[in-house]
């Protein structure tokens, strides 16, 4: 099997030239497309119909990634647009929790042209009639987790899912035009906004003033918030995605917590504070390192610990301080012991 990447054009849209000329180029083996909607850039792709309709025209498939439902559901249907299969997550989009690497799964759907080829199971009637074998244990998914979703979808009913989607689309907009004169925002769609997430770009500041992505989202902690995403899609950004779920308080809180980490920054641009020894750089703070009677910062401790007026109300300790990482996920790194120590003697 050959993967050949599309390229994207300065919004974060794919590049409708190159999608065409690497689709024409390997038409004799062209099997499926695979595109995320709206974007892990946050963006609606504006070309997503002629994207499925040259994918269709040289006789492959649009897989589409169902990460990005909630910012879909009660406004725009995969089917419509082109999409030939689809998952629906439940994760985020339907209440299930995201973190620590699960649980994904939800349905499969599919469209009428491809439903004679779904998977069958011996113990279960389902599946097309030239379906394969299963590709798991359970015809019918996790009962546990589906009942959750059944029923956060049963209870908002049409008009909330919908409700929820729009709610989502407008916070991430909401806090993009908070961040925008004090952070570089990556991407936005056609009409200048973003979709239901948007990408703060930090690699400016790396350059400038050696703060990092990391240092930022390790200074969050000391403000009461863990991270979000970092260094996807993009290395040296965050990406921020509210969700419908938080409330205009807890919106104002986060964009505050991130304006006051600009301003910290600010001080180690204007030489105010050290470029090696300073908020961001320590963080996070923990109860143990600033109460211990060797100080060896050149700022206050109430700075540390207490950098708005929220945590001194609501503090989060956190148990530990930064940790050495690993080289990070671009960085393929051996666990294995060496050759060497099973050869037998």
């Amino acid at each position: 099997m050959k993967v050949v990447p599309v390229q994207c054009d300065a919004s974060g849209n794919i590049d409708l030239t190159d999608l065409r000329e690497k689709a024409e180029h390997n038409s004799e083996g062209l099997a499926a497309l695979m595109v995320t909607y709206p974007s892990t850039h946050g963006v609606f792709e504006s070309g997503i119909r002629e994207i499925c309709d040259i994918i269709h025209q040289f006789g492959g498939r649009v897989y589409l990634d169902g990460a990005n439902l909630n910012a879909q559901v009660g406004l725009c249907r995969p089917g419509d647009y082109g999409a030939d299969v689809c998952h629906i997550n439940l994760h985020k989009t339907f209440s299930i929790p995201h973190g620590g690497g699960g649980p994904g799964m939800g349905p499969i759907c599919v469209t009428s042209e491809l439903a004679p080829f779904w998977p069958g199971h011996p113990q279960a009637d389902c599946g097309g009639e030239q379906g394969i074998r299963p590709v798991s244990a359970a015809p019918w998914g996790s009962s546990s987790i589906l009942l959750i979703s059944w029923a956060y979808i049963a209870l908002l009913g049409r008009a909330g899912v919908k409700r929820a989607t729009q709610v989502a689309i407008l916070n991430a907009n909401y806090m993009e035009s908070r961040l925008r004169d004090q952070f570089e925002v990556l991407y936005r769609g056609d009409l200048g906004r973003v979709a239901h997430e948007f990408i703060i770009d930090l690699r400016e500041f790396k350059k400038t003033v050696d703060i990092s992505a990391e240092d930022v989202a390790k200074r969050l902690i000391d403000y009461g918030f863990h991270a979000p995403t970092i260094s996807f899609p993009v290395a040296g950004t965050i990406m921020i995605e509210p969700t419908e779920s938080e409330s205009r308080q807890e919106l104002d809180r986060f964009c505050e917590a991130l304006l006051s980490i600009r301003e910290e920054i600010r001080e180690v641009e204007l030489g105010q504070a050290d470029p090696t020894n300073n908020v961001l750089k320590n963080s996070p703070h923990t109860a143990a390192f600033v109460s211990s009677s060797d100080w060896p910062c050149d700022y206050p401790r109430e700075k540390a610990v207490y950098p708005a007026s929220w945590t001194r109300e609501h503090k989060y300790w956190v148990p530990v301080r930064r940790i050495d990482n690993v080289q990070g996920d671009r960085n393929l790194i051996c666990a294995c012991p060496p050759l060497e120590d099973y050869i037998e003697e």
